[in-house]
C-alpha cells in the first residue's frame, strides 16, 4: 500500500499526553559567595493536552519555552513543579532510563539539525535501527529498517552507507526514519524543518503529513515557521516568556487571534507583494 492509498488519521480521542502546572526554573550560575540564589524561569505553570490522533503546533519566539516544554513532556528533563502523564500513566523524568522504556517505546522525536543528530561513525542501518535494539523490540530488525527507509522515500540499500554521503534533506528523512522505526504513537518534531531549504522543507512536510495519515500518528510540532503549523496542525499553542498565552484550533488562532502578542507574531511574518 502506498502512502497515497492510505486512510486518513484516526478520529481525535481523549488526551494521549497531558501536562499540568509545568514549571522549570534554573539556578543562575556565578553568584557571589553567601549571596542568595537567583533563578531563571524557562517555563511557568503550563497546561497542555495533546489528544490522540491530532496534530498540535507550538509557536513563539526564540526563548519562549517551546523546547523546554517538549523536554518535560518527553521525560528528558524534570519539572521544578507540575506533572506529565502519557496515556494516563505518570512520567517520572527522575526515574532510571530503563524504567522509562515504556515511554520511549510510545514516542519518537526529530530534532532541528539533520546532521548533528546522526552519529557520523555509524551506518544508516545502525542509526535507524538503534531504537529497536535499545528498547529490546523483537522481530526482524534489519527488515524493519529497510521497510522504514522506503517509507520515508529512501532506498533500502542505503542502510549500508554513512551520513556524510547524504544531502541535508536526505539526512532529515533518515532522522525521521529513526523516529518512526519502532512504530510510536506520538511523533514530536523540535524545529525539524528549519535547517532545510524551501523545496526540501515542502517535501518533508508532505511526507510527515502522509505518514501521519497512513499510521494515525499523533503529532506535536515545535516550529518558528507559522506556515508549517498552519498546513500541518489541527491545534496551535502560542508561547511567550515561558507561558502559554493563547491556544485553540489552528484556523481560529491564526486567523482571529485574541491576544496582542499573537497578532504581533503573525504581523512579523514577511510578505512579498507583487507589483
Amino acid at each position: 500500500m502506498t502512502l497515497r492509498q492510505a486512510q486518513g488519521p484516526r478520529q481525535a480521542q481523549g488526551p494521549l499526553l497531558t501536562g499540568r502546572g509545568l514549571t522549570r526554573r534554573y539556578t543562575n550560575p556565578g553568584r557571589a559567595p553567601f549571596a542568595p540564589k537567583t533563578f531563571t524561569t524557562a517555563l511557568d505553570d503550563a497546561d497542555i493536552d495533546v489528544r490522540e490522533g491530532t496534530a498540535v503546533g507550538v509557536i513563539g519566539e526564540s526563548g519562549s519555552g517551546k523546547s523546554t516544554l517538549v523536554r518535560l513532556l518527553l521525560g528528558l528533563d524534570s519539572p521544578t513543579a507540575g506533572t506529565v502523564t502519557f496515556d494516563g500513566k505518570d512520567v517520572d523524568a527522575a526515574a532510571s532510563a530503563r524504567s522509562l522504556h515504556w515511554l520511549r517505546r510510545q514516542t519518537g522525536i526529530v530534532f532541528q539539525d539533520p546532521y548533528a543528530s546522526l552519529d557520523p561513525r555509524m551506518s544508516i542501518g545502525r542509526i535507524v535501527g538503534e531504537p529497536l535494539w535499545a528498547l529490546g523490540i523483537d522481530g526482524d530488525r534489519r527488515a524493519r529498517v529497510r521497510e522504514v527507509l522506503e517509507d520515508v522515500g529512501l532506498e533500502a540499500d542505503m542502510a549500508e552507507r554513512y551520513p556524510h554521503e547524504f544531502s541535508g534533506g536526505q539526512r532529515q528523512r533518515i532522522a525521521l526514519a529513526r523516529a518512526l522505526v519502532h512504530r510510536p504513537r506520538l511523533l514530536v518534531g523540535d524545529e525539524p524543518l528549519s535547517a532545510l531549504d524551501v523545496t526540501v522543507r515542502a517535501q518533508i512536510l508532505e511526507l510527515i503529513s502522509d505518514l501521519r495519515a497512513r499510521d494515525g500518528l499523533t503529532l506535536l510540532m515545535v516550529s518558528h515557521d507559522i506556515g508549517v503549523v498552519q498546513n500541518l496542525c489541527d491545534e496551535v499553542i502560542v508561547m511567550k516568556d515561558g507561558r502559554i498565552v493563547e491556544e485553540g484550533p489552528t484556523e481560529k488562532v491564526l486567523l482571529q487571534p485574541q491576544v496582542a502578542y499573537t497578532r504581533r507574531l503573525l504581523a512579523s511574518i514577511p510578505v512579498i507583494h507583487a507589483d
